[in-house]
């Protein structure tokens, strides 16, 4: 490079000078009347899953301020809302509201109903039961797998809020603690369940439901949707692909298999960190600085790693 040159800069015309000075003013009364123009509120509609009148709900961006805004539509309490399902009134654990909500989704809420204590032997090391949580603070019931401890037990059904394990308030805990707390009751023990069950109308008193069978979901794109997020804003984006839909679908297999809990949102989070990552340790990295809280056992994170790179490969 000739001495000088990175320091030289060559003089503008005077016409130059002033077009360019014209598209610089002209660039920025655009963004300025971009600016003063309101941004468009997405709206969602909602009503409580027992029945009442349709609300409207708007300005959130996380599951937390959805709550909020669902509650004061409806003149209740956030805390009594249990969770959230999508398009459906009934206790469906396949259309559970998680990190996103389809901009044409209708919400439907599910608070607090009647409470109930049950006595349980721990006769086999498994309970059979799948905990999720709503974001807020309430563990719920998602799956009680067939034949299990628990399915012998019918007070006991998908859906039901757990507040408490042998007179220990877990209001407040997530999933995975009251999971791991469910898994150290000592086997041959007998122990105590304080559940709530969601308020239900009438027509929805059936049968209790096992739970979602999730291979049997289907996420459906060719829309945007509402990114809610824990941390930051919520964000406008696209359907999950394919190969990130099952990638989706395996590692919340995973997370059920090594925490006993679901959650669509948790797994969706650790297949956007694996995105871009070239292997197992950058992997490992990027979950611990966006999930650093859980603390991840090595074989899990291994484990979730090459459930990625398998829907990438198309071995699902």
């Amino acid at each position: 490079m000739p001495l000088g040159l990175r320091g030289k800069k060559k003089a503008k015309s005077k016409d130059t000078s002033k077009l360019v000075e014209s598209e610089e003013a002209a660039a920025a009364a655009a963004a300025s009347s971009a600016a003063a123009q309101p941004r468009a509120r997405l709206h969602f509609h909602t009503q409580l899953a027992h029945g009442s009148p349709t609300g409207r709900v708007e300005g959130f961006s996380s599951v937390r301020e959805l709550y909020e805004r669902i509650a004061h539509a409806f003149h209740i309490a956030p805390a009594e809302i249990m969770f959230c399902t999508l398009n459906t009134h009934r206790i469906d654990m396949d259309k559970l509201l998680g990190g996103q909500i389809g901009l044409e989704d209708f919400i439907f809420a599910h608070i607090k109903g009647p409470k109930k204590e049950v006595d349980i032997l721990k006769s086999e090391e498994s309970l059979g039961l799948t905990i999720t949580d709503n974001g807020t603070g309430c563990a719920f019931i998602k799956r009680i797998k067939e034949g299990s401890l628990i399915d012998q037990i019918k007070m006991v059904c998908v859906g039901d809020h757990i507040e408490s394990i042998n007179g220990k308030n877990v209001v407040g805990y997530r999933h995975y603690e009251v999971a791991k707390l469910l898994k150290a009751l000592e086997k041959g023990q007998t122990f105590k369940l304080q559940l709530i069950e969601p308020m239900k109308a009438f027509e929805m008193i059936e049968p209790r439901l096992k739970g979602g069978n999730l291979s049997e979901t289907k996420i459906s794109r060719g829309r945007e949707t509402l990114r809610l997020r824990s941390k930051g804003p919520a964000t406008l984006e696209e359907m999950p692909s394919d190969v990130e839909e099952k990638a989706i679908k395996k590692v919340d297999d995973l997370l059920e298999m090594y925490m006993g809990i679901r959650d669509i949102e948790l797994a969706a989070t650790m297949v956007e960190a694996g995105r871009d990552k070239k292997n197992p340790d950058e992997f490992a990295v990027a979950l611990d600085e966006a999930l650093g809280d859980f603390a991840f056992p090595d074989e899990f994170v291994f484990d979730v790693w090459g459930a990625i790179g398998d829907a990438k490969e198309g071995r699902f």
